[in-house]
């Protein structure tokens, strides 16, 4: 037994903040602002001027993916694809055995060339074994020669298909993700997996709703995943979404929700300029919508009749227009009181599709890191839609004062997991118009993750009879001026009231657990 004092941010029903928590057994027997006789023997954990909040939750994620990746070489921070090329080199020259290589991040706006890194100069520094580096927004990529050879007969028919670049954009660039993660050794994943969970655990992450369903042969980083998430004995939370519009895929496995990316992206992104659009870019074109409302509406349909809880990628208008109109007819062919569906992303959502997810309970799984990000600035963004569009991007407090249900995540591995980075652009967004309140953002970034996937009886606010799944934090963020929430560290995770524990451990022992276990996933 544990007995926690000072600032405690409960993140319950009224946003109340206590002086004491008791923690027994891995369950909160006690939280008010005095401490009862009964525990005044027990352990103290004085947290002077730190803070006890709830564990963060990261409702959108790749996590097969940003496990490969944050095992590979990240780019985000090259400042030139100069710099670029030596980093693909140093990693060429220590890689060893391997036959393929894995980059990510690169983004033509934060280099000084303002361009992608080519396939010639890929090929200079890595020449005799594949490597793609894939775009910031995890839409795109660029191949080495070795590379295009190898997928040039799968790919040359496909929209997005520049072989002199060697971008790969759209349908291209999917079946480039299909090869190189159907080449990926299980045994591989499943480790980086460990070492994934550790690194966004030390961010206060003590769940993820991943997404998956990327090219593994008979969707097998679905079933690893949820190996994965059944096999941990640290507490560390996994909620599986595969990306499939077959909902035999997610009912055969077990699943209750479906949805994410990929098969589920109703259109792409901006910095491909294909995220689907009402009015057309300054280019003159507007996107790429990838499917009907008849295919998007039949789907719905299936899945919500079956029961599932649904997500949808919709990044541009024309795709949040579709994702709303599609989810309201599932809604009314077969109404479902509590279905928690959400519209994953958002980032310009119309007044017309905002009434319907207000008036069907629709939530959204945002990712407020994009909001002012270095990869994808603000003056790329008005350069292609104009400032009016603009300034309607991301309108987080729009959504909340209509009373949608909004979350937090990364879409890891586009952004790194870190919720400080997502709360204080919640907090601080440069549109002030679209500022919310500490409180409100910490409750997107904790309670409202673990809403969104039913989770929120057992976790997501420090109650009586609750999970201990905790974080201290450096300072409380209530008392704090709003612009020094970005300088917040996270001290201490602990998950079912003790300490996280490394994930890492051998792989055929914990896949063994994974599938006897009884976790849920």
């Amino acid at each position: 037994m544990k007995v926690y004092k000072g600032h405690i941010l409960t993140v319950d029903s009224k946003d109340s903040v206590a002086n004491y928590l008791v923690e027994d057994g891995g369950r909160i027997q006690y939280v008010g602002k005095t401490l009862p006789k009964e525990y005044a023997g027990a352990e103290l954990v004085d947290l002077g001027p730190k803070a006890l909040i709830p564990s963060f939750v990261d409702t959108h994620q790749h996590f097969a993916s940003f496990s490969i990746f944050n095992a590979g070489l990240n780019v985000m921070d090259a400042e030139s694809n100069e710099e670029i090329s030596k980093m693909v080199a140093d990693f060429y020259a220590a890689s060893g055995k391997a036959k393929t290589l894995i980059a990510f991040g690169a983004s033509p706006y934060s280099v000084k060339e303002r361009r992608l890194i080519s396939r010639e100069e890929l090929d200079k520094v890595c020449p005799d074994k594949e490597i793609m580096v894939v775009k910031y927004d995890g839409h795109a990529c660029i191949v080495n020669s070795k590379l295009l050879k190898k997928i040039d007969k799968q790919v040359r028919e496909l929209r997005g298909y520049h072989p002199d670049s060697g971008e790969m954009n759209q349908e291209a660039f999917f079946k480039v993700s299909d090869y190189i993660t159907g080449s990926l050794s299980i045994i591989d994943l499943f480790a980086n997996m460990q070492k994934a969970a550790d690194f966004e655990a030390a961010k206060g992450i003590g769940m993820v709703h991943t997404v998956s369903g990327v090219g593994f042969v008979g969707d097998l980083d679905i079933t690893t995943e949820k190996i994965f998430a059944k096999s941990l004995r640290n507490g560390f939370q996994v909620r599986v979404f595969p990306q499939s519009m077959d909902v035999k895929v997610a009912t055969s496995r077990k699943l209750p929700r479906i949805g994410g990316c990929f098969k589920c992206a109703l259109d792409g992104c901006y910095g491909s300029m294909d995220a689907a659009m009402n009015e057309p870019y300054a280019d003159g074109s507007d996107g790429v919508l990838y499917y009907t409302d008849e295919t998007v509406t039949d789907f719905c349909k299936k899945a919500n009749r079956a029961g599932l809880q649904i997500e949808m990628h919709a990044i541009g208008d024309k795709a949040f227009d579709q994702a709303t109109r599609c989810l309201k007819a599932a809604l009314d062919d077969f109404p479902r009181e509590d279905h928690r569906h959400g519209i994953i992303h958002d980032c310009l959502p119309t007044e017309e599709g905002i009434k319907i997810c207000r008036d069907y309970h629709i939530a959204m799984p945002i990712q407020s890191a994009f909001i002012n990000w270095k990869q994808e600035p603000d003056e790329y963004l008005e350069s292609i839609m104009g400032k009016e569009r603009c300034a309607r991007l991301n309108p987080v407090k729009t959504f909340a004062d209509n009373g949608i249900v909004v979350s937090l995540g990364s879409d890891a591995p586009c952004t790194s997991p870190d919720p400080i980075v997502w709360m204080d652009r919640c907090v601080n967004n440069p549109n002030k118009e679209q500022r919310v309140s500490v409180q409100q953002a910490l409750r997107m970034a904790t309670y409202n993750g673990c809403y969104t996937t039913f989770d929120e009886k057992e976790r997501g606010s420090l109650e009586k009879g609750k999970i201990a799944d905790m974080v201290i934090l450096s300072a409380n963020p209530y008392e704090i001026p709003a612009e020094e929430i970005k300088n917040l560290k996270v001290e201490q995770l602990l998950l079912q009231g003790k300490p996280y524990e490394s994930a890492r451990e051998g792989v055929m022992g914990a896949v063994l657990r994974g599938l006897c276990s009884k976790n849920k996933f």
